[in-house]
């Protein structure tokens, strides 16, 4: 009886074990992985939120090519292109077998349905911009769709793997907000507002399995609330980890990595140049001169970030460093206010989204411009608030914000874009810059496009935007810089 009881213990004890094991094996096929922003909605071809990017990205939906953690232009929905000796076709030939998570097929059809309708002149997409130099969209078979230019675009297949240019599915398209349906290696599986947004491994993917069968993205906006979900375990990543002046305490934990890298995010004091005394060349060279900008990275970045003169990435070869140009020289800044019919400064108001970059930095900006005169309020908006006001209605004075479109110097050459800025000067030099397809001759006109708008201080450039990752040490795959605005979760993998 005592033998049988002792056999029965041991069993017992090897079944706890074994479901023990099982548990662990299923936490680790699983991720959490933490955001600042929740986005507006799902839909990356209708809408200009990083955030949406940042969730569906390489996860959910694909375009025709991609861009990799290297910043490289790689296939995807098209395995191999030709390009004509004119520059202006484009034959792509299409991955076969593919197939949207509803279980639609994927072919040429929705090729030429995605572009037509992002180039449509009712479009909603927020970089419409992108796909105005196609002239005609064709599906020749099920598997290839030639692409005509109206004109050379350099940078085309490169604006092709941009999150606004992924293929979607017509039957499926008008709901993508808030369900959306892609070719990806996740699936969506439910979004619960204000808290995360849910997926699940796409087992029927056409290309290589993700290791990971599902991923959680939580919300976090605060960045105290941030640090404490990190120590407790209560999430795995934190990609852009919003509390620097926290760092230090992660890199002394051994469970923990901590990256630094590179971004596209231009942040910038972001000016109306069409609104009051922002319209004045002198008032812009102003505020410029008034700008500590290393004062701005240590007092609201804690020392992570790259002085900028332009709105250009410092790890491109092509950028320009004008950060001398408009050294930081108060007096000299009132005596351009003076000059500008304001020698007693004016009043102004600064609207600030939720980022800590944009809320510390505001509070460091407005004290700077005090000592000028320009004395600003105050404002916080929420996301959504900022898009609509700031972005949509250009209803602003300043706003700080983070650019982190890759390659987005162009929008500078849009004279509806929100900084209501308008250089038929510049607007040439981008058309020609997209015509060009040499690089080193892009790299030239590159330059003069950073000179330009650096010359007319159309906005407060600031810095460049570190990525700071903080991460469970055991979680391998994660892109250290960010190329585009993605948590690419295709590699990732825990360590075993």
């Amino acid at each position: 009886m005592m033998k049988f009881k002792r056999m029965s213990l041991g069993l017992v004890f090897l079944i706890v074990l074994l479901i023990f094991a099982s548990c662990e094996k299923q936490e680790k096929a699983s991720l959490t992985l933490a955001m600042v922003l929740e986005p507006t909605h799902l839909d990356p071809t209708a809408g200009a939120a990083a955030a949406i990017d940042e969730v569906v990205y390489a996860n959910i939906f694909e375009g025709l090519t991609r861009i990799n953690r290297n910043g490289e232009i790689k296939p995807a929905l098209a395995k191999s292109w030709e390009i004509s000796p004119d520059q202006l076709t484009y034959t792509f030939h299409l991955q076969q077998g593919v197939k949207f998570h509803d279980g639609a097929a994927f072919n040429a059809d929705d090729v030429v349905f995605s572009l037509n309708r992002a180039r449509a002149e009712d479009s909603v997409n927020a970089q419409k911009a992108l796909f105005k130099p196609i002239a005609d969209v064709k599906k020749q078979d099920e598997n290839t769709v030639v692409v005509t230019l109206s004109e050379p675009t350099g940078s085309f297949l490169f604006n092709m793997g941009w999150g606004d240019a992924v293929m979607v599915d017509e039957a499926s398209a008008e709901k993508n907000k808030s369900n959306p349906i892609g070719t990806g290696p996740f699936k969506f599986k439910q979004w619960i507002k204000g808290d995360k947004i849910e997926m699940v491994r796409n087992e029927d993917y056409w290309g290589k399995k993700v290791a990971l069968e599902s991923a959680t993205i939580k919300i976090i906006p605060d960045p105290a609330a941030a640090a404490a979900a990190l120590m407790a375990g209560d999430i795995d990543v934190f990609a852009n980890f919003p509390a620097p002046e926290t760092i230090s305490q992660f890199q002394k934990d051994d469970r923990f990595s901590v990256v630094i890298g590179s971004t596209e995010g231009e942040t910038i004091l972001s000016t109306n140049n069409k609104k009051g005394p922002f319209a004045k060349l002198k008032v812009r060279q102003a505020i410029a001169h008034a700008l500590d900008r290393q004062a701005i990275i240590d007092g609201a970045m804690f020392g992570f970030g790259t002085p900028i003169g332009t709105h250009f990435s410092p790890h491109h070869p092509a950028y320009q460093d004008f950060t001398g140009k408009f050294e930081y020289d108060p007096d000299k800044a009132k005596k351009l206010l003076a000059e500008a019919g304001y020698p007693d400064g004016f009043n102004a108001v600064i609207k600030l989204p939720p980022p800590p970059y944009a809320r510390r930095g505001g509070e460091i900006v407005a004290s700077q411009l005090g000592k000028i005169g320009i004395k600003l309020e105050i404002v916080p908006v929420e996301w959504a608030q900022w898009l609509d006001q700031v972005f949509k209605k250009k209803d602003y004075d300043l706003t700080i914000v983070s650019h982190t479109e890759p390659m987005d110097i162009g929008i500078y050459a849009r004279k509806d874009y929100y900084f209501n800025y308008d250089n038929p000067e510049f607007q040439a030099l981008i058309v020609k810059l997209n015509a060009t397809v040499d690089q080193t001759e892009r790299y030239q006109l590159m330059g003069q496009a950073q000179k330009i708008i650096s010359d007319d201080c159309v906005n407060g450039f600031m810095f460049q935007l570190a990525k700071r990752g903080v991460w469970n040490k055991k979680v391998k795959g994660l892109w250290e810089n960010s190329p585009v605005q993605a948590n690419d979760l295709t590699e990732v993998y825990w360590e075993k």
